[in-house]
């Protein structure tokens, strides 16, 4: 088998180490090293299985090495966002030796653009190679053993090596070995330098109040309102703001036409009035196409709600990774007009189950899932709707991860002015309000923050 070498641990003048060549060819080696790079899920699966030295590429195998240590670290995939500063973090501490800067740079340009499709298949191939690796070297090592007549070591060699497999350790936690690396976040945490994993909303002093400095990864955040409160402008907005920075956004009405929900988007951008999307029209368009440099995909996908099912978002989502495309925030608009996947006639039963498949489908893609419901008529009448003033099914608030109920009296409206109250969140404090500033009639939810009471 042909030999390679780890471009990784050789500064000039390094004894280069031979290692055996990943046997495939050298487009399924930037398949594998773009999902280690671009998908979350895959890098959660193939933890421990891929090896840098199993790449032909040395710009592949640097980014391999990068994302790795990213992971091991930070149990996720490294954002778009900071993968050039672990690139340049990397060079500077001779991890990346300085001649292969511009090749590795030219290569995750070529990655952030390679075909992620198949990634089950390619997992399914990972495993068989490294199982196939491991056997190979418990052989080896079996000789000297074999001489000692050390059978029990031989055979705990063997079926170890027959264990591995891709998702082997998936979920689990070890938590008396992870301290050391709890603390080191900690650390980063407390000098403003730790990378969180949220999906901003885009005011910092809000991503503040969230524990993950965003909407969480595999978790469900919920916005509660009454009608008319604001609930699909809040959405459109929260949307827009991670899209801005370069997160893919899907956003699946199920009330509002999509092309309704792109005027609101152009306005908001645009910072025009909604009645004035038609008199200046080119302006519009000029002020949007302005902003689109860095931006994520952003998809708005219109569904008869009376006929979407949770189902029907995991399969679109299955259909959209297949195309390339990983969203790191999900906007259902919005989850109470959602069917069940087996309708009970009870609403109670109905909403726990559409909420409960809701965040199993957040966890599963490792995407962060907003969405919204109603308030019953005492929270609507409410000065503060409070998690006992959510409609239908008190699950709803158990399920969620947070839930932020939307509040303002027909003063505050006039003054463009609502106030945000944290009705309930698993990981963080609540019982408390956010008061903020809008304008709505440019579909701007949040614009800044005034204060908390």
């Amino acid at each position: 088998m042909t030999a390679s070498v780890d471009p990784t641990e050789a500064e000039e003048g390094a004894v280069p180490t031979a290692a055996p060549l990943y046997d495939y060819d050298d487009d399924f080696q930037t398949k594998i090293t773009a999902l280690a790079l671009r998908d979350p899920v895959f890098a959660q699966r193939t933890d421990g299985l891929i090896k840098p030295e199993y790449f032909a590429n040395t710009a592949e195998a640097a980014i391999v090495r990068i994302t790795q240590d990213y992971y091991e670290k930070y149990k996720k995939a490294p954002d778009k966002t900071v993968i050039g500063k672990l690139v340049r973090d990397a060079i500077l501490d001779k991890r990346i030796r300085k001649d292969m800067a511009v090749e590795v740079k030219d290569k995750l340009l070529e990655l952030y653009k390679t075909d992620i499709s198949d990634g089950e298949f390619v997992i399914k191939e990972v495993a068989d190679f490294a199982r196939s690796q491991a056997l190979t070297q418990a052989i080896m090592k079996s000789v000297d053993l074999l001489d000692k007549r050390d059978f029990a070591a031989i055979n705990d060699l063997i079926r170890k090596a027959s264990d591995v497999g891709a998702g082997e350790t998936e979920g689990v936690y070890d938590f008396w070995a992870e301290i050391e690396n709890r603390t080191t976040i900690r650390k980063e945490v407390a000098a403003g330098t730790y990378v969180h994993d949220g999906i901003t909303t885009g005011n910092p002093d809000f991503d503040k109040y969230l524990y993950h400095r965003g909407w969480g990864r595999g978790e469900l955040s919920v916005l509660m309102g009454a009608a008319k409160a604001g609930k699909s402008m809040s959405l459109g907005e929260f949307a827009k703001f991670a899209n801005l920075k370069g997160y893919n956004v899907l956003y699946v009405t199920l009330e509002v036409h999509a092309k309704i929900i792109a005027d609101r988007l152009d306005a908001n951008l645009a910072d025009t009035l909604m009645k004035d999307l038609t008199n200046t029209p080119f302006d519009v368009e000029r002020k949007v196409k302005a902003l689109h440099s860095g931006t994520g995909v952003l998809k708005i996908i219109e569904r008869l709600s009376s006929a979407f099912r949770p189902s029907n978002l995991r399969r679109l989502l299955e259909q959209e990774r297949a195309a390339g495309i990983i969203y790191d925030l999900v906007v259902v608009d919005y989850a109470d007009l959602m069917t069940p996947e087996r309708s009970t006639g009870e609403p109670r039963e109905d909403s726990k189950s559409i909420y409960t498949d809701l965040r199993m489908i957040a966890n599963a893609s490792k995407c962060a899932l907003l969405t919204a419901t109603q308030t019953n008529r005492e929270g609507a009448k409410a000065a503060v709707a409070k998690m006992t003033d959510v409609a239908e099914d008190f699950n709803k608030i158990r399920i969620a991860d947070i839930v932020i109920s939307i509040n303002a009296t027909t003063e505050e409206v006039t003054a463009g002015e609502a106030r945000l109250f944290f009705a309930a969140s698993r990981n963080s404090k609540s019982g408390f309000t956010v008061r903020i500033k809008q304008e709505r009639g440019k579909m701007k939810f949040l614009t800044k923050i005034l204060g908390e009471e």
